[in-house]
């Protein structure tokens, strides 16, 4: 199955800014700790445990508890932020990356997106384009693994921005190195076959051998064996869907909007992000495209800050 535009239209709801929640958080952290000061009647020094008043026995210590948690969590918040905002100015961003909120505890339930559904689909992993989520989150996926610039291993690292990589076999091969760099780093390696070939023309052998041996590969280079996979240019039919549930997958993320060096593809009617897009792009140079894989996230991020989304984990989700 090809991957086509969707005529419907997804209403996005508004939330809170970063910044307003942080706000929140600091204020209930300092509420906190202005109570400590006086619970009981008695007085103590500012951040410590309170005295008890005269003619008043002493209590057992105060533990630490959601309002101690709140102000930890506020304070890395803030303190990431700070980093972003030195290394946003170092790699030349329009504006400091938006902070992710915190993933949820349990991931939502994903199925097939409507108009991606292939015969007899129950039971196979759901084809989707965007995550099931309230929050003005995005996710980064780059494809393929031909350029293996080393300064977007830096870039990254130092934005603290996360990104999922789906990579093909015969253009790593000749550096597994490089995505290990990367997988240190904390990126998740996911299917994209071992030939990038459009497996609706291939046999069921032939998918089973793309999509079954690359797991193989991954296994090997990186050791473990991926629950997602992407089939290149999102193309697709039943057999691949049933090879991939064969192989371990659990899910087949595409896309809604692609990222180059120079501009941005939209696959949605409204051309715009909405809540839980996935962003596709590639890994790519100046001998394909009009830039570096810096050049394509500085475009990448000025775009989706700039519509007031932050970049969270995928894999936090599916």
């Amino acid at each position: 199955m090809q991957l086509v535009r969707q005529k419907g239209k997804s209403p996005v709801k508004r939330h809170r800014p970063v910044s307003v929640v942080l706000a929140a958080l600091l204020a209930a952290t300092v509420t906190s700790a202005c109570a400590s000061e006086t619970v009981g009647g008695g007085t103590g020094a500012p951040g410590g445990p309170a005295r008890p008043a005269a003619g008043q026995q002493g209590g057992a210590a105060p533990q630490a508890g959601p309002a101690r948690a709140l102000g930890t969590y506020a304070e890395d918040l803030k303190r990431k932020q700070a980093a972003r905002a030195v290394a946003a100015k170092k790699w030349g961003l329009a504006k400091t990356p938006l902070a992710a909120p915190e993933p949820p505890k349990v991931k939502p339930r994903i199925t097939t997106r409507k108009g991606f559904e292939v015969r007899d689909d129950e039971g196979l992993p759901p084809v989707f384009t965007t995550v099931p989520t309230k929050e003005k989150i995005v996710f980064l996926t780059m494809d393929d693994g031909a350029e293996k610039d080393p300064a977007l291993l830096r870039m990254m690292t130092e934005l603290d921005i996360p990104y999922s990589a789906f990579l093909s076999d015969y253009v790593i091969n000749d550096d597994y190195g490089y995505f290990k760099q990367m997988q240190k780093r904390g990126v998740t390696i996911s299917n994209h076959t071992l030939n990038h070939r459009y497996l609706p023309g291939l046999s069921y052998a032939e998918q089973k051998r793309e999509i079954c041996g690359q797991q193989e590969k991954i296994l090997k280079n990186y050791g473990k064996r991926p629950t997602l996979f992407r089939p290149p240019y999102g193309n697709y039919n039943r057999d691949t869907l049933v090879v991939a549930k064969a192989c371990g997958i659990t899910a087949v993320p595409l896309w809604s909007a692609e990222a180059f060096a120079d501009h941005m593809e939209w696959r949605e009617w409204d051309r715009d992000l909405h809540p839980g897009d996935i962003v596709l792009t590639h890994f790519r140079g100046e001998g394909d495209w009009k830039g570096t894989m810096p050049d394509m996230i500085r475009l990448v991020m000025k775009t989706i800050t700039d519509k007031g989304y932050a970049v969270a984990k995928l894999e936090d989700y599916v």
